[in-house]
């Protein structure tokens, strides 16, 4: 025989929402709220609690880690291409006589303005660069 021990009777204060999210959960489980509140202050009491919680804090973790490891990556990524691009640049531009420079100025600064509206477009709509650099390397993990 299951023996039932004496429940005894405690009065708590809840959130309205809280209590809104009570009251559905109960009519959807079709148990009482008193043994869903019940349930759920010893599973916040038991041992095995603070066992839960570092899971979940250490999954969280383990997701900001390989979050910051993409970053790190994609940083590289767009400091590598920047210093290739750079080195690429001043490797193959001839300097320009005087007459010809002022007339490349001029035109560098209409050039200039088409880059950072290409880029806001890129930015806003099309693939990354650190997608497509994902994409070409053969191998490259996805995580």
């Amino acid at each position: 025989m299951l023996r039932r021990s004496k429940k005894v009777k405690i009065s708590v204060y809840l959130d309205p929402d809280v209590m809104t999210m009570l009251s559905d959960y109960s009519a959807r489980r079709e148990q009482s709220q008193s043994m869903i509140a019940e349930a759920a202050i010893a599973s916040f009491l038991s041992p095995d609690d603070a066992e839960r919680r570092e899971a979940i804090v250490a999954k969280r973790l383990d997701q900001l880690d390989r979050r910051l490891s993409r970053l790190e990556r994609d940083m590289g990524i767009s400091v590598e291409s920047l210093a290739v691009f750079i080195k690429f640049w001043l490797a193959t531009t001839p300097a320009l006589p005087e007459p010809a420079a002022q007339a490349a100025r001029a035109k560098a600064g209409e050039r200039y303005e088409a880059f950072i509206a290409a880029l806001g477009r890129r930015l806003a709509s099309g693939p990354k660069l650190r997608q497509e650099v994902t994409e070409d390397v053969p191998g490259q993990d996805r995580t």
